[in-house]
Parts: structure tokens; sequence; C-alpha cells
């Protein structure tokens, strides 16, 4: 026999499990297809009230799905590619060629970078040879679409989730607004920067001027433990750190090697 008072409880426990599933139903979802992006952004926006200010959830609220970010997350094929074959395709040799002169005509710069960071030319120009053809192509995507389809899109929601309140506080600092364009995950700049880590590691001005993305860009190797005059090949100590740029273990090999390759080594 159940007594009263266990009973009432037991009762209200229900209930409150009841409104617990209530909310859980009611949270944003999300999907595969484009058709239902629109419903997503009204239940996120109603999420993230009191997070994400009225204007930043604006901003959102006029981002549109963005097929071509998912066509571009679904197709990444390069990075199954071995390492001499990705080098060739991504134009390796005359990223070296490249790099070796930006780093004569920029020695200044890159001398006030590795005393202020530790990081040395060679690896900062790989990345940027790499992720932009030295500022060439850093992409025509809007990028609060891009972050937004892809904190909606099932396959990596939560990684995106957070990454999208990082553009919306952005968007409060002035840094991205709703016509801010880019590469097809929401990166922006000269060398790419997600906008969480933009928030984390960008040391002060545009990503789009080539001093302030190489500066941040030392400043995210030192993050991840960069350490001043040790070795950045496979098995050297901060081969670690460019691991943390790119998790393709081809990409992370290539920057690398272009870089012992641009540094003279």
């Amino acid at each position: 026999m159940i007594r009263r008072g266990y009973k009432g409880a037991l009762i209200a426990a229900g209930l409150g499990a009841l409104a617990c599933m209530a909310g859980t139903a009611q949270a944003a979802q999300c999907g595969n297809t484009a058709s239902g992006f629109e419903a997503w952004k009204t239940q996120f926006a109603q999420e993230a009230k009191g997070r994400a200010s009225a204007a930043s959830l604006a901003a959102l609220m006029e981002t549109s799905y963005s097929g071509a970010t998912i066509s571009a997350d679904r197709g990444q094929k390069s990075f199954r590619l071995t390492l001499d074959q990705f080098l060739a395709k991504r134009g390796g040799p005359t990223i070296v060629a490249r790099g070796r002169k930006l780093k004569q005509t920029n020695a200044a710069l890159f001398d006030s970078i590795e005393q202020r960071y530790g990081v040395p030319a060679g690896p900062l120009l790989a990345i940027w040879g790499m992720e932009t053809g030295f500022g060439a192509v850093r992409g025509n995507i809007n990028t609060l679409s891009a972050v937004a389809t892809l904190a909606y899109d099932c396959r990596r929601s939560d990684f995106f989730t957070d990454q999208l309140y990082a553009a919306l506080t952005l968007v409060d600092r002035g840094i991205l607004t709703s016509a801010t364009r880019g590469a097809a995950h929401g990166e922006v700049g000269h060398t790419q920067f997600l906008p969480k880590n933009v928030l984390t590691y960008s040391t002060g001005g545009s990503l789009d001027s080539a001093p302030n993305a190489l500066n941040a860009t030392a400043n995210f190797l030192k993050g991840h433990g960069w350490r001043a005059g040790a070795g950045y090949q496979p098995g050297e100590p901060n081969f670690a750190a460019i691991q943390g740029w790119n998790a393709a273990t081809v990409y992370q090999k290539a920057i690398a090697q272009l870089g012992r390759q641009i540094d003279g080594e």
C-alpha cells in the first residue's frame, strides 16, 4: 500500500518529468534538409534569449539555409589523399616559392611575431598559403548563414551551435555583420578563423588584414602549446599545436613539410 504523502510526491515528480519532457520537445530540432531551417531559427532564437542580444538574433533571422555549405561539408574528399597527392592538389611548390618571398619582404613582421609568440615564419606562411592562397581566396559565402546552417544540420550540431553563439557575440562587437562573407564553414580572414577562435585568439583588428591574421594564428599555435625553439615536424614537440589547427592528418603533415621548406630547413 502506498502512503498518501509518498503517492502525492510520485504524482508531483511525474508532473515535473512531463514538464521537462515538454521543455525538451520545444528545443530547437536539428535537420538534414532545408525544410526545417526556418522553424529551427525561430526555436533557436527563443532558446537564445538572455544569452544573445536582440540585435544579434535579428541578424540570425536574416540568414538562409546554405546549400553550398552543406555540399562543402559533405565533399571534403581531398583529406583522404596521400601527402604527395594532397600537396600536388594544393600547389605545394607554389606555396613554398611564394612563402619564401613573403618571408623576405615582410621580415620585420615575422620577426616581431616570433619574438612575441615563439612561432617562426614557415608554419605561419604554410597555413596562410594553404588556407587562402595568401589571401587571394577567402570565400564568398554568407558567414552567419554558413554557421547557422551547420548549427541546424544534425551532423555536427553541438560543435557549430557553440560557433553560432560566438558569431552572435561577434555581431554585437561589430566584427561580423549579416553581410559578412567568407569560407563555407563560416571561417573568415586570411587564415580562416571560425567565430569561436576569433573570440579567443584575435589580437585586435580585422582578420581581413594579413598582419592581424598572422598574429592571431601565432597566438592560436601558442595557445595550443607551441614552445619557442622546438621543432614542429611529426614527432617533435610543436607538431601537437599544428594538430590543433586542423583535424586531418594529411593537412597537419602538409603544414609541417611546407613550413620547413619555407624556413629553408
